[in-house]
């Protein structure tokens, strides 16, 4: 994960991992920018230039500090470390100025007549080499301190160069795309390579002319050329024609070429990406893209670290194992990575959300399926969190709002759980629920003591669930048959009933504290009146004395109230189509419906509507007659007129034929 500072102050806050984690090196930093950076021989020191203002920075690996800095007069295009510390230094300005420092500070400045655009050092002869805007290679003779005949080429400029260390050939790279190889002992050329002709290949595209932007030497007979175009051609000093052209596919200058021995890699290197690939076979092995962009690469000697140098104020460490051990002041990176490899984490994107199809779907986002905003991965896709967030907040406007009352709510539990901690009980038969809580409580503190067998409790059945979410079945403590099968319930819960009151204060005010009166246990006062028969049956007989003047003195109030009411006559309309009746059937109704089942019954048998008579086997048979309703009553009369009238007519008709034959047989 590439953090930005911002983010790694606020996860400093948050995480105390981060906080403990140390920076490699401290201070490991420009101002603004660095352009260019490098290790001293030793590898003790890593010096890096950077603005603004002009500076250069030396870090003491031993000490993983900054050791000290140094402001210049103007910007740095390239420097190199002469010696194997950081004693001897020479920095080329991009003013035409050279400048020499030691150990103490600045030692001397000169000037050359082109600007400068690179530099090597030939350690033989001590002549330092400057290639810039100009068709001459200028030489600088540091024993002499003067400047010796320069070397003339055929280009009009040059833009970098490089020394073999083996055979001490000099190689200037410039702007016609061309490489001229000179030797330093006679000064003259002793071979030139086009290499802007053979970086044009059947795949690559080129829209200008190639220029030379990286050299480097490896050995005594293999140089890699940079162009700008993003080319990078491997020769062999015995031929003109590359043994391999590689090409980053981003059309940008290579800045630097780096060789890793040890596993025949290259390491080449724009502005965007470094890509490590074999220099035999041209396979990419892996690359490395920063998330700002490049100036510069180096390779610290003999390990698997590399150090960048960005278009940011923070220079870049990366250590790959694949590539070498770690340095020696910082070896306790190997283990580091042997833990990581023992226990692997996933990796956590901060910046990215991820999102499936069918979310896609649901936001409206379906047609960004292939384009940048999504990047696909596994089942679903990752877009910017940013992005992620502006959509949702336009299909659902409140979603912030909802977020934060969670947030809200969810500090409101945080500081509960501070509190003295109740039971949440249902809202309906809050005591029973309470009495069987505490019942479990004291199963769970038996069960430390000996081994009880455990019931299921009624709370968690799901078959009882009913009996505390319907209020239908609220046990009616007040009820008659309640106070006389349970007649020493007031006794029993009179600290339940306090505990009930406490838990319903604190539903009603959850800010308030709290605390559960200490009394004596229900169960023992349960068990002490239990065990005591007489005083059961006292309660029993006091209960009862009880509803008896209870219901005495309802009477005598019903009846002081029906003394009291007036009453007056009412009058009520008949519908159309019905007859009046007297309201002596209805009150007749109404006393037959007051009184018991056994008056009723009596009633019935006098009617004759019901008998009751006793079997062989002693039980009782009752059989009865259903009453005819006047309705049903009037509809068999009418159907018992209807039939009369159709017998009646019958005759009539009867009659009239015998008539009618006695009449023709007499004509």
């Amino acid at each position: 994960m590439w953090l930005s500072d911002r983010k790694k102050r606020a996860l400093q806050k948050k995480d105390v991992d981060v906080r403990r984690r140390i920076e490699l090196i401290q201070d490991f930093e420009m101002p603004t920018v660095c352009t260019t950076i490098k290790v001293s021989k030793d590898g003790q020191y890593i010096l890096a230039t950077g603005t603004y203002k002009p500076r250069v920075r030396c870090y003491d690996t031993y000490q993983l500090s900054l050791k000290f800095e140094r402001c210049l007069d103007s910007e740095v295009v390239t420097f190199e470390i002469l010696s194997d510390d950081y004693s001897k230094i020479v920095f080329l300005h991009n003013d035409r100025y050279i400048e020499f420092h030691s150990q103490s500070g600045f030692y001397y400045k000169t000037r050359i007549p082109k600007f400068g655009r690179d530099f090597s050092y030939h350690y033989p002869s001590c002549d330092l080499y400057f290639v810039g805007a100009s068709s001459e290679v200028y030489r600088l003779n540091l024993e002499q301190g003067r400047y010796l005949n320069p070397l003339q080429t055929d280009a009009a400029e040059n833009n970098v160069c490089d020394i073999n260390s083996v055979h001490g050939l000099f190689a200037t790279g410039t702007i016609e795309g061309r490489v001229e190889c000179w030797d330093p002992r006679t000064r003259n050329r002793v071979g030139l390579l086009d290499c802007a002709l053979n970086s044009v290949t059947a795949d690559s595209e080129i829209n200008s002319l190639p220029t030379i932007s990286a050299l480097k030497f490896n050995g005594a007979l293999t140089m890699a050329v940079g162009t700008s175009t993003g080319q990078v051609l491997l020769y062999d000093l015995r031929s003109d024609k590359p043994l391999l052209v590689k090409d980053h596919q981003y059309g940008l200058p290579i800045k630097s070429v780096h060789f890793q021995d040890s596993l025949d890699l290259i390491l080449s290197a724009d502005s965007r990406i470094i890509k490590m690939w074999n220099k035999n076979s041209g396979k990419i092995f892996t690359s490395l893209e920063p998330e700002h962009d490049l100036n510069d690469v180096c390779l610290y000697p003999n390990s698997g670290m590399l150090l960048t140098a960005n278009e940011t104020p923070k220079m870049g460490i990366y250590y790959i194992p694949v590539l070498g051990p770690a340095p020696r002041w910082c070896s306790f990176l190997d283990n580091l990575t042997e833990e990581l490899e023992e226990n692997p984490e996933s990796t956590v994107y901060d910046d990215y959300k991820f999102v499936t199809k069918k979310d896609l779907e649901n936001l409206g986002l379906t047609h960004l399926i292939g384009s940048p905003f999504l990047r696909a991965y596994m089942h679903g896709f990752f877009m910017d969190i940013r992005l992620y967030h502006k959509v949702k907040l336009m299909v659902n406007p409140f979603a912030y709002e909802e977020y934060r009352k969670d947030k809200i709510r969810q500090k409101i539990e945080e500081t509960r759980a501070q509190r003295v901690q109740l039971k949440k009980l249902p809202k309906v038969n809050k005591e029973l629920a309470l009495k069987l809580i505490e019942e479990e409580e004291e199963k769970q503190k038996s069960a430390w003591k000996k081994k009880v067998k455990s019931l299921p409790n009624i709370l968690t059945d799901d078959r009882f669930k009913v009996m505390f979410e319907n209020p239908d079945f609220q046990v009616d403590e007040e009820s008659e048959e309640f106070r006389l099968l349970n007649p020493l319930v007031s006794k029993i819960s009179e600290k339940r009933k306090k505990k009930l009151r406490l838990l319903e204060q604190q539903e009603h005010r959850e800010k308030e504290e709290e605390e559960e009166p200490e009394g004596k246990p229900s169960d023992a006062e349960s068990s002490e009146s239990s065990d005591d028969e007489k005083a059961w049956v006292e309660e029993v007989r006091k209960q009862r004395r009880l509803l008896q003047q209870e219901e005495k003195v309802k009477r005598q109030e019903r009846l002081k109230e029906d003394q009291q009411t007036v009453l007056k006559p009412q009058f009520y309309e008949i519908k159309a189509g019905e007859e009046f009746r007297s309201f002596k059937d209805s009150a007749t109704k109404q006393k037959l419906m007051n009184k018991t089942l056994e008056d009723r019954l009596k009633i019935e048998a006098k009617n004759g509507t019901l008998s009751v008579s006793n079997t062989t086997v002693g039980s009782k048979q009752l059989t009865f007659t259903l009453k005819r309703s006047e309705q049903q009553k009037k509809q068999q009369e009418a159907e018992k007129l209807h039939r009369q009238e159709r017998k009646r007519l019958r005759r009539s008709a009867g009659h009239l034929k015998s008539r009618h034959r006695r009449g023709r047989s007499f004509h």
